[in-house]
């Protein structure tokens, strides 16, 4: 009877799915008789140690008391607690464990210091030296599974010197190994090492399997090599694995999406057999990375309703397709569903949240989520900055910057293009130029062109014309078309015309293709009545081939997002929209408004 139901209570380990299943399994041993039996505590032991990733304390704990009713305990049972701690939230008590394990005098093997490894890499914790030691001094060193751990261990930590010293020592290398050195060099943004391995790899014949496929695919992503990874995709098909592995597949939808071949990610997606929440996440990011948030919408919708549930990857990209469209509707469901489903609210999430609210208008609910956010690193307290001073509320966007240093809290350059467009708007020149000169100075961050960008608005809102020009002239990079624009429009709006026309023939010759500076300067030219100027400009603009794009808004009524196109009658009820105008029109003739005669002339000119 003893063996027949040890048996069947192995069985049922084996095939537990839960931890309430596995208390239950636990209360049977002992029911049974066999909970001091070494081997079955064992099995239960390796049993919750391999399913502590991402647990909770409770499990640690129930794992922790087992093994301390375990008397004899032998290397493997060490190393599985180290290898369950390893994969928990508490990686860093996978070393405390080998301190005792050593204490005790157990000695390790070839298994216990990839283990250790691999918890050093997740926790940041550790000295991998200490433990490279102690694998040579007990002839470990030549096992290639040990050394395939140090050399990942040391790239992921940033020691790819130290890695390439062990790879190079190594003499027969796997493809573990070169794999673990491109999916180092992609982790700290050496991507083009990381394609240069690759391609040592191919030529030393080494196999090649997924796993390389999908560094490589991060690594060409990294930088924009579409076809590299073309070449790369071409290079798998004819392998004939692409159609069953939908991690490979997913890497390829991130690439051509990354690289702006959207169309292309796409045709990756609709092709793959089976698709999880990684593809998903994967083709909603691309289609917000090629600045189509209305198809991303249209992705969700279908993810939804293939039953794929969004993780907290595919949500940060999701609202920041409802920030850009001002769909507040469905900002809002994403916020419910968040809620209504208990997803963690991790920085990355409440980032998000809090962009959405703010670019949609709703500034009072994004700063209550900010302020309920448990962990606040620099990219919320951004978000929160910005969005203040995007709705013009400059002092409280300095005010929170001020509470951000005080709670220690360094901020990175896009703070400062907040902080920035917070004095520009507020109109504080002397602190606009206190915060720019800290930059550097305090913060150790160097000015981009950007930060350049937002001083000459500030400067040029201010009317300080002159000024801003001259700081254009000293700027130690090459001013973009954006900057010449922002001291362009504040010439426009502060009547320097003359400064403004040299501008807007630069920004002609900065950028030929560009439609909006003609129609800028020739707007120009039609305010100060310079007809034969005005004539010139359209004349020169249709003489090049630039067409002018036409205008395009979005509005979200009822959680439906509409899109409207200039002179476009495409809506379903564009002849309803179009009389509304026209009623519109009648109304403000009757109140008074006069049309500017200057641009009715400008437009008879175009035309």
């Amino acid at each position: 009877m003893l063996p027949t139901a040890a048996s069947r209570l192995t069985v049922l380990l084996s095939n537990c799915q839960t931890v309430e299943h596995l208390k239950q399994i636990h209360s049977l041993f002992i029911t049974k008789g066999l909970s001091q039996d070494n081997f079955f505590r064992s099995k239960l032991l390796h049993f919750i140690a391999t399913s502590l990733s991402g647990s909770g304390d409770h499990l640690v704990s129930y794992a922790l008391s087992l093994f301390n009713q375990i008397e004899a305990r032998n290397t493997f049972l060490w190393n599985t607690m180290i290898r369950g701690f390893s994969a928990s939230s508490k990686p860093e008590m996978s070393s405390v464990f080998f301190v005792k394990m050593r204490g005790e005098g157990v000695l390790p093997d070839r298994h216990t210091y990839p283990l250790l490894l691999k918890a050093f890499s997740k926790s940041k914790i550790g000295n991998q030296n200490q433990i490279h030691g102690q694998v040579v001094k007990f002839g470990l060193d030549c096992d290639r599974f040990v050394q395939n751990s140090l050399i990942s261990c040391y790239a992921n930590g940033g020691f790819l010197d130290l890695a390439c010293q062990i790879f190079g020592e190594v003499p027969e290398r796997d493809s573990i190994a070169w794999t673990a050195m491109i999916d180092g060099f992609v982790k700290n943004n050496r991507a083009k090492e990381g394609i240069e391995f690759f391609m040592k790899m191919r030529s030393e014949g080494v196999r090649v399997d997924e796993v390389t496929i999908v560094s490589v695919l991060c690594a060409v992503r990294m930088v924009g090599d579409v076809w590299l990874g073309r070449w790369i995709h071409g290079f798998y098909v004819e392998s004939g694995r692409v159609n069953w592995d939908v991690y490979v597949g997913s890497a390829l939808v991130d690439m051509y999406a990354k690289c702006g071949c959207c169309d292309d990610a796409r045709k990756v997606f609709d092709e793959m057999p089976r698709k999880n929440v990684v593809s998903w996440s994967s083709l909603i990011a691309g289609y917000v990375q090629c600045n189509r948030f209305k198809d991303a919408l249209f992705a969700f919708q279908d993810m939804l309703l293939e039953h794929v549930e969004p993780n907290q990857a595919t949500l940060p990209s999701v609202l920041t397709a409802c920030a850009q469209l001002g769909a507040l509707d469905q900002g809002r469901w994403v916020h419910s569903y968040i809620d209504k489903n208990k997803i963690e609210m991790n920085i990355n999430l409440g980032t998000s949240l809090v962009d959405m609210y703010s670019k949609c208008g709703c500034i009072d609910e994004a700063f209550v989520i900010f302020e309920k956010l448990p962990h606040k690193d620099v990219y919320p307290w951004t978000a929160m900055i910005n969005g203040l001073a995007m709705h013009g509320h400059a002092l409280s966007s300095l005010n929170l910057f001020s509470r951000m240093l005080m709670d220690g809290v360094q901020p990175n350059a896009v703070t400062f293009i907040g902080i920035l467009c917070a004095c520009s708007h507020g109109g504080l020149v002397d602190e606009g130029h206190r915060h720019f000169r800290s930059m550097s100075r305090v913060y150790g961050i160097e000015p981009n062109v950007d930060h350049y960008g937002c001083m000459v608005d500030l400067l040029g809102r201010a009317g300080h014309l002159e000024e801003a020009l001259k700081f254009i002239n000293n700027m130690p990079m090459q001013p973009s078309p954006g900057v010449w624009g922002a001291l362009f429009g504040a010439c426009m709006i502060h009547k320097g015309y003359d400064l403004g026309e040299c501008i807007g023939k630069h920004l002609i010759e900065l950028q030929p293709d560009r439609s909006g500076r003609y129609a800028l300067l020739a707007n120009l030219y039609s305010i100060c009545h310079k007809w034969d100027e005005a004539a010139y400009v359209r004349m020169l603009m249709k003489g090049k081939g630039v067409e002018k794009k036409p205008g395009c808004s979005w509005i979200e009524v009822n959680g439906e997002i509409h899109e409207f196109i200039a002179f476009d009658k495409l809506h379903s009820r564009s002849k309803d929209l179009y009389g509304m105008l026209d009623e519109i029109t009648i109304q403000m003739k009757l109140v008074g408004y006069v049309p500017n005669a200057a641009l009715l002339i400008l437009e008879a000119i175009i035309d």
